[in-house]
């Protein structure tokens, strides 16, 4: 996995530009640890940070194709595309020659055969630019699922680009601009693709590709969801699901670095750790690497309510020893994850305030301690999006709300009592801000999109929208975020259950089929019974865990009363000085403000360390 940015000037010459493209280049040094490089061509400056996970000594980037002594193309690419090897056979039957063993090479001469539409022929997760010299075209291209970033800003005479914001904030035509729109992105939580909270940089859409050139610049969509008609029976699609999995986890344990697989205990990840298990097995090549995430104290302080019922870290070591995995339990203390510096970390990882608490902050501390012993690591990320694991897909009220399902659901991120996280933001700017009314316009925008069977049962099309809504609305927040935090460290993500032909049969399966035992992801645990222990299998979702030692919330306190006591923090001005009075006070339960006190902090942060101009 690696960063990559970019600027096209049609109306000036690039090639003096090695300070500026040096700059964005190195914002991406945590995305691309092993190596890095420039190309700079008149009017197309390339930048490229590499992690080296396929031929470590090939696959230097950015890469070129030349004919005759003639550049032809130029690309900077980020991702793994799991089908290379027979692409890689197909571009050699039509006459092309490999100098690397790298996918990077076969995505590049990809594009001199088939041009912009090498897209649909791609399986992978990838975010890549490629400067043709011959038409002095760019095209930026971004995968299915949308699981690898990549930014633009376009220019009055072409656009910068990079795979963070980070990237396009180190040119000098792009400031870190936010109004009342890109505030409103930051916090309603109902992620809008292809926008982002700063004003003038935009995302490559999950799917699209956006082509720049001097007359101007359009966008394509090559890849959607599409209904489809259903005909086969359950046995059947059971059979389907379980064989597309074994194909895909086979595919994406391809590395010459060190992987593993990112173990919860919950059916999601403990079907990928014993899928890559039996494999590896299979191979020859040795017990799988499985890590999990646990917190100092964590069972002492364990409350189960609605949401999580179980610890993980028994679940995950019977399935370690149920597949003979070699396991890892990765502890993070409660001070190192309320520490002030962790809160910088994870901000410069996302370039944006979290808004989820401790979630954020552990995710990174995990990564970074994965990425001691791995390079590579294969997550359930996205099963829950994909097969129903929800509470929202099950609960008739939040089904059929006119709303986002999610939407009355994520105040309880921070765990019982933790409280809504706009309580400390000013009320004026709460009413400016209207995140409910915004929240419906993106809903009812999402809803236009959802492509529905004809004279289809009303329940099916509803549970197809809400089906729609969280792989197209929700699963980009979770990927935008395992992505950034896993990237910091050094450490690729693999995303099975993204696998593009796995998300569209599933899309089009019946709800019946789903849900045909009456539980949440009944068809995936069908398709994965018979390599789980039967505790796990029937094990009821559990979301990412929290930490639960009290100490966690006093330490938010003491953050929040040293805010409002610096005249010059710059959050004060987006906070309600008495809603922030009384939540310091010693009969409030800190508890009760956790969320709302990890934004308050997270905004502070952000307001100063990248310079933010609120224009509201």
């Amino acid at each position: 996995m690696c960063g990559i940015t970019g600027w096209v000037a049609y109306d000036r010459d690039l090639t003096v530009e090695h300070t500026v493209l040096g700059a964005m280049t190195d914002t991406q040094l945590c995305r691309g640890p092993d190596a890095g490089g420039v190309r700079l061509e008149r009017h197309a400056a390339l930048g490229h940070r590499r992690l080296a996970v396929l031929d470590l000594e090939g696959g230097v980037q950015p890469m070129t194709a030349e004919h005759d002594g003639r550049l032809l193309a130029v690309l900077s690419y980020s991702g793994e595309v799991y089908n290379h090897r027979e692409l890689r056979a197909e571009l050699e039957a039509a006459g092309h020659r490999f100098r690397t063993r790298s996918d990077t090479e076969v995505v590049l001469r990809a594009y001199l055969e088939w041009g912009e539409h090498l897209a649909e022929r791609l399986n992978g997760m990838f975010a890549f630019a490629v400067w043709d010299a011959r038409t002095e075209e760019l095209l930026l291209v971004r995968d299915r699922m949308g699981v690898k970033p990549l930014h633009y800003h376009p220019t009055p005479d072409g656009v910068v680009f990079g795979s963070e914001p980070k990237a396009l904030l180190a040119h000098p035509s792009v400031r870190p601009v936010v109004d009342l729109d890109g505030l409103r992105e930051l916090l309603t939580l109902a992620r809008t693709p292809g926008r982002t909270p700063y004003r003038g940089i935009a995302e490559v859409r999950p799917g699209h590709v956006v082509r720049v050139r001097r007359q101007g610049t359009t966008v394509r969509r090559y890849w959607s969801l599409e209904a489809r008609e259903h005909t086969q029976d359950l046995a059947t699609t059971i059979g389907t699901v379980r064989a597309l999995l074994e194909d895909i986890v086979h595919r994406q344990l391809e590395a010459d670095v060190p992987l593993c697989s990112l173990l919860s205990g919950g059916l999601d990840s403990s079907a990928v750790t014993a899928l890559a298990a039996r494999t590896l097995r299979a191979a020859g090549a040795g017990p799988v690497r499985s890590f999990a995430v646990d917190f100092t104290g964590q069972s002492e302080h364990f409350a189960p309510d609605a949401v999580r019922t179980t610890l993980d870290g028994p679940y995950a070591e019977m399935l370690a020893r149920h597949v003979g995995a070699d396991h890892r339990v990765i502890e993070l203390d409660t001070a190192d994850l309320g520490a002030p510096a962790q809160r910088l970390a994870t901000l410069r990882a996302r370039d944006l305030p979290g808004g989820v608490g401790d979630m954020d902050a552990s995710l990174l501390l995990l990564f970074r301690g994965v990425r001691e012993r791995s390079t590579v690591a294969l997550s359930g990320e996205s099963a829950d999006e994909l097969f129903g694991g929800y509470r929202w897909f099950h609960d008739p009220r939040l089904v059929h709300a006119d709303d986002f399902p999610w939407a009355p659901v994520l105040s309880s991120l921070g765990g019982t009592g933790s409280g809504p996280r706009e309580q400390l933001l000013d009320r004026e700017l709460l009413g400016k801000l209207d995140l409910d009314g915004y929240r419906q316009a993106r809903y009812r925008e999402a809803l236009t999109e959802v492509p529905h069977l004809p004279d289809a049962d009303p329940f099916e099309r509803r549970m197809r929208e809400v089906s729609y809504l969280n792989l197209t609305r929700f699963a980009c927040i979770l990927l935008d975020r395992k992505d950034r935090m896993s990237m910091a460290t050094g450490l690729e993500v693999r995303v099975p259950f993204c696998d593009h032909r796995l998300v569209q049969y599933v899309f089009n399966t019946p709800w019946a089929m789903k849900h045909f035992d009456g539980r949440e992801k009944s068809l995936l645990r069908a398709a994965v019974r018979d390599v789980l222990p039967a505790e796990i299998a029937d094990r009821m979702k559990s979301p990412y865990p929290i930490v639960q030692d009290p100490r966690y919330p006093q330490l938010l306190r003491g953050e929040l009363a040293a805010l409002a006591a610096d005249p010059g923090s710059p959050a004060l001005a987006l906070l309600d000085r008495r809603a922030v009075s009384d939540a310091l006070a010693p009969d409030t339960d800190p508890q009760s403000v956790r969320l709302a006190t990890d934004l308050a902090l997270d905004l502070d942060a952000w307001l100063t360390e990248y310079q933010v101009s609120l224009e509201l």
